[in-house]
């Protein structure tokens, strides 16, 4: 195997949820990215989602990117030191704990997913500064109350803060069920925190993602819905929503080009809003 090729994610031995017959969103998001964590059913289903809907990339990495951007400002800006990363996926570059920590060394964060490919990465790769601390949660979030409950003693739950769901909420298939969770998220953290959410449209231009989405929901796991720009402004329901407002993730707060201008629109709404 040359170095460039794919090598397929480290499997933790004897874990019955692992397929790898079928494709899975972390997998294939890594794909997306240019990673090398996936298999070869996650490649065929990634490429086909790619044919259907050749502008997946770009919301990927406009989604990556808006995670740089908003960890930054939260650290920079806002003084946060507290970061609950929910749906952490494959390590990638610009991590959050990297960016956090970058600023604020002594930042604390911790990652939840239930994938066990995703968390054996995770523990072997998402090292902390010597400052600060990460910890990582096998939780799904579907079940908010587990997470809220092991927050202990990585993250203070008495003082701010910032919840990060990016691309997470469109795997919580029922939108009341999805408003439940982040209202446990939420009603578990005090004033001051911070809910970052991304989620997949089928409006900014997202209308061709539909045959895609249902190409995936036929061929990989686990199941995604997009939701409207109201649908998904329910979820920041009581907290104060930070300009530009809800937008596509790649057009909040984004650094302009040399001639000025802006990133294109992708069919990824993303916003951040503060618990007051």
């Amino acid at each position: 195997m040359s170095p460039n090729e794919p090598r397929g994610p480290r499997s933790p031995v004897g874990d019955s949820r692992i397929r790898t017959d079928v494709a899975h969103n972390a997998r294939v998001w890594n794909h997306w990215l240019g990673g090398k964590d996936n298999y070869p059913v996650d490649r065929a289903v990634g490429d086909r989602v790619t044919d259907l809907y050749p502008s997946i990339g770009e919301v990927a990495r406009a989604d990556r990117a808006f995670l740089g951007r908003v960890v930054t400002f939260l650290t920079a800006e806002a003084g946060i030191r507290q970061f609950l990363d929910i749906g952490t996926g494959l390590p990638t570059a610009q991590n959050t704990h990297e960016v956090a920590q970058r600023v604020a060394p002594e930042s604390r964060v911790v990652y939840v997913d239930n994938d066990p490919i995703v968390l054996t990465h995770a523990r072997a790769l998402l090292t902390s500064s010597a400052r600060g601390r990460t910890e990582y949660i096998d939780a799904d979030a579907h079940d908010p109350a587990v997470i809220v409950g092991a927050l202990r003693p990585t993250l203070d739950p008495d003082r701010p803060i910032a919840v990060i769901m990016l691309g997470i909420l469109n795997f919580v298939l029922d939108t009341e069920k999805a408003r439940s969770v982040v209202r446990t998220l939420m009603n578990a953290v005090p004033s001051g925190s911070y809910l970052v959410i991304t989620h997949p449209t089928l409006e900014l231009g997202g209308e061709g993602n539909a045959e895609a989405m249902a190409f995936w929901n036929e061929n990989a796991t686990p199941p995604i819905t997009a939701r409207t720009g109201a649908e998904i402004a329910s979820f920041l329901d009581g907290l104060e929503l930070l300009e530009p407002g809800l937008v596509s993730c790649s057009r909040w707060r984004p650094e302009p080009a040399a001639d000025g201008s802006l990133p294109p629109v992708v069919a990824q709404y993303g916003a951040v809003a503060r618990k007051p």
